[in-house]
């Protein structure tokens, strides 16, 4: 599966879009990494725990992109863009879409 934020993938022709496709998850904050989050605005550095929870955030958003597209017939997705949104308090959206299409 090809996945690229651009609108063409280079050396590949399209010749075939299917459509927008998409793929979210919601997330929950932790309360120990929000503790942690805390002590670390005070001493300054990384939050490698929101690090890690916007990592898996992406590759289970990306994941569920790509089996749409599978399921359309699709060997690829361009322009992927992602966006987040707050659904609650404490608890995010990550959300990712692109077009699917056929290219050879």
């Amino acid at each position: 599966m090809y996945l690229v934020n651009t609108e063409t993938i280079p050396g590949k022709k399209i010749v075939e879009m299917y459509g927008i496709v998409s793929g979210s998850t919601v997330r929950a904050k932790h309360v120990g990494k929000d503790i942690m989050a805390g002590l670390k605005n005070i001493v300054g550095g990384e939050l490698k725990g929101y690090t890690e929870l916007l990592q898996e955030s992406r590759q289970e958003a990306m994941e569920r992109m790509v089996e749409q597209a599978k399921s359309m017939g699709a060997n690829g997705v361009v322009n992927i863009r992602f966006a987040t949104s707050s659904v609650a308090q404490g608890a995010s959206e990550l959300y990712v879409y692109g077009t699917a299409v056929l290219v050879e």
